[in-house]
């Protein structure tokens, strides 16, 4: 065989190498511009009152969006509550009984589709199955539609991460007459249970800029709210109604909003790199 020049294979080297630097470039850029512009922005409205207070009358200065915020964190927190149990269960099923069988394929194959779905079409579904029936928007709406939208996250990740786990921990904690139960719960499970941390954390930051599905389930209120069971108030619908009004007060409000989110996801990412730094 002739052996050909290294010329050309070390130039295609260089272009993708360059190709891939540049890449990674325009993606950092782009991130520091919205980080920058969210920033420059948003800290102007943080202050004590954002913080503590109801939003304001159009027109008029000061307010904050303390019911937003408020009703952000019991919304996730109830679709964590509903989602965990039904995501870290199936992912089990998947991993440890199901594992090839005909059940376990469909039911990949429907978590993986979902966790494609846009989350506008979760919300359309959500409005369909709880706001029609009962005749207006509420939380428990919107907690349906986040759950939705988390499970199929936490069950793929909670399947990928039971998987990483050597079989030779099964083996030695069924030979020692453990039933398959308990060595799941007992020993699978908390081998891996850094990384089924990280995957509900995960499924909290996907869900925590949805717009889309509250704007159907939960909608919004300007008002403190006693329960989940009318209008909730959220950050994000309140950051797009807020962004395109007229009023500069209210679009100031919508950038530290928007702010108290980022730093929220920014945060969530981070303690999942950090979980992931430590179980390695």
């Amino acid at each position: 065989m002739k052996p050909r020049p290294p010329t050309g294979r070390r130039t295609v080297d260089l272009l993708v190498r360059g190709w891939a630097v540049v890449s990674a470039l325009v993606g950092i850029g782009a991130l520091i511009w919205i980080l920058s512009g969210v920033i420059i922005r948003g800290v102007g409205a943080l202050n004590l009152g954002f913080f503590t207070r109801l939003p304001a009358p159009p027109g008029m200065g000061g307010g904050g969006v303390a019911n937003a915020i408020l009703g952000t964190a019991a919304m996730t927190l109830g679709a964590t509550l509903v989602s965990v149990p039904i995501g870290l269960f199936s992912g089990i099923y998947l991993a440890e009984f199901g594992q090839d069988s005909r059940v376990a394929d469909q039911s990949r194959f429907s978590a993986n589709v979902l966790m494609g779905m846009p989350s506008i079409i979760v919300g359309l579904f959500a409005y369909a199955l709880v706001v029609l029936p009962l005749g207006h928007f509420s939380g428990y709406a919107g907690i349906v539609a986040l759950a939705i939208l988390m499970v199929p996250v936490i069950t793929r990740i909670t399947e990928d991460m039971l998987r990483l786990v050597p079989n030779t921990l099964r083996e030695s904690a069924l030979a020692l007459g453990a039933p398959r139960w308990k060595v799941t719960l007992g020993v699978v499970i908390r081998a891996a249970r850094s990384g089924l941390i990280t995957g509900i954390l995960l499924a909290v930051a996907r869900v925590s800029g949805e717009t889309a599905p509250l704007l159907f389930t939960a909608l919004d209120s300007p008002y403190w709210f006693n329960s989940l069971s009318g209008p909730t108030p959220n950050l994000m619908v309140t950051i797009f109604n807020y962004a395109m009004s007229p009023y500069d007060d209210w679009v100031s409000l919508a950038w530290g909003a928007s702010l108290v989110i980022t730093v929220g996801v920014l945060a969530v990412t981070l303690m999942t790199r950090f979980i992931l730094r430590t179980r390695s």
